[in-house]
């Protein structure tokens, strides 16, 4: 079980597109490989899957704890772990979360991706600099990106000081749509297997897949252990409006004993018999008035409990207004108004406790949203801390057996770390 990590001085670089033509050169030519991804991510983790036809974990060094980790990234076959933002940078004050502690945790060499489009030799004080910062992290080689021509590319791999694997040219077909939350899910791509097979020939042409793999290192022994379940049985939404559940807690849950079935409301799908029903995150404000519609759905979770993340929250309320300013009636479980009209962006890593409902205790979260609260009346769900420690205004709203907060769950909170 051999791992290798993908990261990057910063965003932007082009990490997700070359793990994903990666995967797809690798699997196309017989490697059994699978990937992961660093830090909370619901999006480019199914790009990863459609990508290997494996399933692809989020590895959170700083939400999960290291036996956490080590049990998600255990499995059969490579490896590949895609990093978020730069390899160094992680939550303040300190950076923790970063790539680079995943690194350290499951002693992983690194490939840095470079995008070399606006450099020449300057590449060799950057890979130098990242290589030498820290004697734990062990950068093992380099691929450049977005090469202008065979010229620049051998101006590059002559100032590189570390192995080059490879030198990708620019490509304007290897882009991928996005949108306000990042990119268009690998579900709405309407060819995704013509993009993943192009960029895969782009990779297998472009880089040493041979010198790459064979820099792979062991993966610590672990055992998997997963979070208990919040309920016997489970009524779980899935669709394009409810997408954003972790595959690791929904499989934790199921391995642990609880009956999952799973429901679209956009199809107007009626919640099924459960103990508990679950609405994950996603773009409901995307289909705000298909699912005001769907009176089937919305009138399934009168009186039953309910738990929702982030979207599932919003819809669990009175109305949520879209980007064009028309209100859309929700289920009218809390009292909550919600709007896209004017977004803000709330983002971060949060500490939660709560006492109610299927979900209490103490747990790490993260928030990524666009939308402003308008109004929300009744008992908060949650105390919320953000990553430093300080105390933020009480997330999400209680109401009988209806919970729901901003705030999406990782993992329950690790004493350890000093949040009691």
């Amino acid at each position: 079980m051999p791992g290798l990590i993908l990261a990057a001085p910063s965003s932007g670089s082009g990490k997700t597109t070359l793990t994903l033509g990666l995967l797809r050169a690798l699997r196309e030519q017989g490697v059994a490989v699978r990937g992961a991804k660093s830090g909370p991510d619901y999006i480019d983790p199914r790009f990863h899957e459609a990508a290997s036809h494996a399933p692809c974990p989020n590895l959170d060094a700083w939400a999960m704890p290291p036996e956490m980790i080590a049990g998600l990234a255990a499995g059969p076959g490579l490896l590949l772990i895609e990093g978020a933002m730069g390899l160094f940078d992680g939550a303040p004050p300190d950076g923790r979360g970063a790539v680079a502690d995943l690194a350290r945790m499951l002693t992983l060499p690194v490939v840095l991706v470079v995008d070399a489009a606006r450099m020449a030799q300057s590449v060799a004080p950057l890979v130098s600099g990242f290589a030498g910062f820290d004697p734990e992290v062990r950068v093992a080689g380099v691929i450049l990106n977005r090469v202008g021509s065979p010229r620049h590319a051998a101006m590059l791999r002559a100032a590189c000081p570390l192995p080059v694997l490879g030198a990708v040219p620019r490509d304007p077909a290897l882009a991928l749509p996005s949108r306000h939350l990042g990119l268009v899910q690998a579900g709405e791509h309407p060819e995704i297997d013509a993009f993943l097979s192009h960029a895969a020939r782009v990779m297998a042409e472009h880089i040493d897949l041979e010198a790459l793999t064979s820099l792979a290192a062991p993966l610590p022994a672990a055992t998997r252990r997963p979070v208990p379940p919040p309920a016997q049985r489970l009524a779980v939404a899935h669709d394009a409006a409810f997408a954003f559940a972790y595959p690791y807690l929904l499989d934790g849950w199921h391995a642990a004993g609880a009956e999952i079935r799973t429901f679209s409301p956009l199809a107007n799908e009626a919640a099924p018999e459960a103990d508990l029903v679950y609405l994950p995150g996603g773009y409901p404000e995307l289909h705000a008035g298909r699912l005001a519609g769907n009176t089937r759905f919305l009138a399934s979770l009168a009186g039953r409990a309910v738990h929702g993340e982030c979207g599932g929250y919003m819809v669990m309320g009175d109305g949520m207004i879209d980007a064009d300013g028309r209100r859309h009636a929700m289920a009218g479980l809390l009292r909550l108004e919600t709007s896209f009209a004017a977004r803000r962006l709330h983002l971060g890593y949060r500490w939660l406790h709560g006492k109610h409902g299927a979900f209490a205790g103490d747990w790490a979260g993260h928030e990524f949203h666009y939308a402003t609260t308008l109004r929300a009346d009744g008992e908060p769900l949650w105390a919320v801390e953000d990553a430093e420690g300080n105390v933020l205004p009480p997330d999400g709203l209680r109401a009988g057996p209806a919970t729901g907060g901003f705030a999406h769950l990782i993992a329950p909170l690790d004493p350890v770390r000093g949040h009691a």
